[in-house]
Formats: structure tokens, C-alpha cells, sequence
């Protein structure tokens, strides 16, 4: 029964699922004729909202594409990859190499998430190479699912905003957070790390669960997923490729980089931000590659995977445009949305709901910095006049991000890319993947909301 439900999933998504461009372009139109009626905008007032909109998270897809291309390159350092090699060699059946990839690819997206997004691919691929008989459409979407603790995580984007102190908190949500709020009250809060456990735990099983019977494998050609051979190395004769291959020049450097992050959270009080997060993955990076001449070949080639990112944001900023525009009618779309969700809240529901709007949200808008912007001057109000504790709230948006991402291929375009595979591929179990993990987030959160 499970594996006709499987089955059914797949096929659904094989058939009706685009590529992920002319998915954010079908989701334009349909925010666009959406917000029209609801709002009571004329189709020029919502052109405009797009318009408006397409370079508005220009600063955060920068950001964005750091934390994937900085994770990706840390994770390709030749020490990572030995590991990763050793790792794969663990799993003796094609379940429990589904398990060990959906495991490792969870932990490590919980610790960043484009590092962990990379290895769990990077993981998926080299048991492929190693072990026969093992689905590898299931391998990837293994190592897609870990993605769902993301925004639970040392990365996520909305807690890591919630910790920067400064105006722009303040601003953004209408007054109510005056201070910034720290990781122990949403990345560490004992309630998240117990959700996010079980949602690993979950998948895990999961995942091992779905495996289809030998005759239903989609196994690869392990040929077809060899890399390519490292350059030889060079015996440095002029003073510049001398500087190019200086290890002291890297560690120099490197020094620097994780000096200040040291001095800036250890002793001047510094919260563990974004920005701080890329910069701690990008030195720690620089050490493991040895020379800044490898480091820059790693980044290089890391940089293709976040083409997909750079290419859509513009559309899904444009997306955020029409939601979050005001036109004559006084009305925006986002507010309709997260009024809604108000109005049927009560301290105990109201982070139910409030995850259940942001994943709704975050299939137009898949992004972080998005959902703050729309959400977080509603929702931290309604919130408070509750009495519900803003890390709550914040926790909340931040799952919803993150848990529709399991169906929303925008953030798999990376993972895909070096997989070789369309995001039809993967979908159909990530599917199931996005049932499973959504009882116990909703179940968390009405028992943190007690």
C-alpha cells in the first residue's frame, strides 16, 4: 500500500511538475491574478508592485548565494571529500544507504544550509558510485529532505535576523522587537531541538521506508558520475605563483577572517548572524584548501550551482512585490493573508497557523528575507497582543519557510545540478517527506504554545 501511494506521487509530480523557471513564472501570474480580486488592484497597480519589487532582495540573494557557493566550497575542500568517501563506504543495503544520506544531509543543513545541501548531494553521489542496486532518484531526494530543518538551524536566515541587533529589527517589525532576540530562544530553544530531531528521526525512516523493490530500482551508471581529475600540481617559480600557492598567505588571511568573528561574538557581545555565518564558512574553507589559488578553483566551480538562485530571485522578489503592494484600495495581498490566519488564532493556535501561512507564502516566496518583509510587521503585533513569545512566533515563520521547500523546487536547483537530475525526479518523495515532517512541526508547535 505504502509504495502504491509512492508510486502515485511520483507519477503526479513525473507528469505535472515544470522546471523550476517556469514554475516561478506560472507563480507570478497566478500571485498577479490572485491579488487583482482580493485586493482590488487594477492589472497596471499590480504590473507596477512587480516591477517595483524585482530588485528588492538584491542585497539578500547576495547573501543567499554566498551561503550556498561559500557551503559548497567548504564542503568540496579535499579533507570533506576524504571523509565523505570514507562515509559512504559504511551502508551494505540500498535502505541503509538511504537512511545514512537523509541523516548526514539533515545534520549538516541544520549546521548551514548550503554546505549541507552540497554534501548530502556530494554523499548521495559517491554511495552510487560504491554500492549497486541503491535508487538513485530516492538517493537525491534523501539528501533534498534533510533541507526541511533548514531555517530550524544554525543558518536559518529569519533567528539569525532576530538576533542582529539594530534599527532594521526594529523597523521591520513595527516597533514590537526592540532588542534583538537570541538563538536560545528559537535555534536552541529545548522545544525546536526536540522538533528537530524528530523531524530527522522521522525522514530517516521514512526515506528507508520508500525504497522500491529491486525490480522498480532506477539505479545510474556509476561511469557517468565521475568527476573530474585534479589539476596537477605546479612547482611555483615566479613570485606570483609563489603568492597563489602560499600557505602562509592563506593562513594569514584565514586568521584574520575568523579573528574578528572571534573578538566580535566572544568578546564584544556580536550575535552569530548571517553575515557571520558565510564568513565563518568561507575562512574555515580557505584553511581546508591549503592555498588561495585551490580555494579560488573550488569557489569557481562552486559559483555554477548558484546560477538558479540569481536567475529566479529577481522573479520571486517581484512575486513578494505584488504581495506585499498597496494600491488605491488600501488592501495588500500579504496582510489578507496573515489577517486571515489572525483571525481564527488563540495564544495556543496562533504559531500553528502562523507556520501554516508562511508555508503557504513561501510557495510564492521562497525565501527568508521575503517572508520577513511581509510577515514580520504583522505577525510579531498580533503575536504580542496574544502574549505568544516572539522567539515562538519567529520559530514558527521560519518552519513554514522551510517545510514547503520539500515541494517547492527553487532551493533543489543546486542539488540537481550536480545530481544530473530535474526536480520531477525527486518531488514525488519529497512529497511524502513533506506529510511526514508536517504532523510532528505542527504537533511541536502546539505543545511549545502551551
Amino acid at each position: 500500500m505504502f509504495q502504491r501511494i509512492i508510486n502515485a506521487c511520483v507519477r503526479v509530480v513525473q507528469r505535472y511538475l515544470p522546471e523550476p523557471f517556469i514554475f516561478a513564472i506560472l507563480l507570478t501570474f497566478l500571485a498577479a491574478l490572485l491579488a487583482m480580486p482580493i485586493c482590488h488592484q487594477t492589472p497596471l497597480e499590480v504590473m507596477e508592485h512587480w516591477g517595483n519589487g524585482v530588485w528588492g532582495l538584491l542585497a539578500f540573494a547576495m547573501q543567499m548565494a554566498l551561503v550556498l557557493v561559500c557551503g559548497s566550497t567548504l564542503a568540496a575542500a579535499p579533507v570533506i571529500k576524504k571523509g565523505i568517501s570514507r562515509l559512504a563506504g559504511i551502508p551494505k543495503t540500498p535502505a541503509g544507504a538511504i537512511a545514512l544520506v537523509t541523516g548526514v544531509s539533515a545534520v549538516a543543513c541544520w549546521l548551514n544550509w548550503g554546505f549541507g545541501l552540497i554534501v548530502g548531494v556530494i554523499f548521495a553521489k559517491e554511495i552510487a558510485r560504491k554500492l549497486s542496486g541503491v535508487d538513485y532518484r530516492l538517493l537525491i531526494a534523501s539528501a533534498y529532505s534533510g533541507f526541511v530543518v533548514w531555517h530550524a538551524g544554525l543558518s536559518g536566515s529569519i533567528p539569525l535576523t532576530m538576533a542582529t541587533p539594530g534599527e532594521a529589527l526594529t523597523k521591520a517589525t513595527n516597533g514590537i522587537l526592540t532588542e534583538p532576540v537570541p538563538v536560545t530562544q528559537t535555534i536552541l530553544d529545548p522545544h525546536n531541538l526536540v522538533m528537530v530531531a524528530l523531524t530527522i528521526a522521522a525522514i530517516v525512516v521514512v526515506n528507508a521506508l520508500m525504497h522500491p523493490h529491486p525490480e522498480k530500482v532506477v539505479a545510474i551508471d556509476p561511469a557517468l558520475l565521475a568527476e573530474e581529475q585534479p589539476q596537477p600540481d605546479i612547482v611555483p617559480s615566479t613570485p606570483a605563483e609563489k603568492l597563489e600557492n602560499s600557505r602562509i598567505l592563506n593562513w594569514l588571511v584565514a586568521i584574520l577572517g575568523l579573528g574578528y568573528l572571534i573578538v566580535k561574538i566572544g568578546f564584544r557581545g556580536g550575535s552569530l548572524d548571517l553575515n557571520s555565518v558565510i564568513m565563518l564558512f568561507l575562512f574555515v574553507g580557505v584553511i581546508l584548501h591549503g592555498t588561495p589559488l585551490a580555494y579560488v578553483r573550488a569557489f569557481t566551480k562552486a559559483a555554477s550551482g548558484a546560477a538558479g538562485i540569481i536567475l529566479q530571485f529577481p522573479f520571486y522578489a517581484g512575486i513578494m512585490g505584488i504581495i506585499t503592494g498597496i494600491g488605491h484600495s488600501g488592501i495588500c495581498f500579504g496582510t489578507v493573508i496573515s489577517n486571515a490566519c489572525i483571525s481564527i488564532s488563540n495564544p495556543t493556535t496562533y504559531p500553528l497557523l502562523t507556520f501554516l501561512c508562511a508555508a503557504v507564502l513561501n510557495m510564492f516566496v521562497p525565501s527568508g528575507g521575503g517572508h520577513w518583509a511581509i510577515q514580520a510587521p504583522i505577525m510579531f503585533a498580533a503575536g504580542a497582543n496574544l502574549g505568544v513569545d516572539p522567539g515562538l512566533t519567529g520559530t514558527a515563520i521560519a518552519w513554514g519557510d522551510a517545510w514547503t521547500n520539500l515541494i517547492q523546487p527553487f532551493w533543489a536547483i543546486p542539488a540537481l545540478a550536480i545530481a544530473k537530475l530535474n526536480a520531477k525526479d525527486i518531488m514525488g518523495f519529497c512529497l511524502i517527506d513533506l506529510v511526514v515532517s508536517g504532523l510532528i512541526i505542527c504537533g511541536g508547535l502546539l505543545v511549545w504554545a502551551l
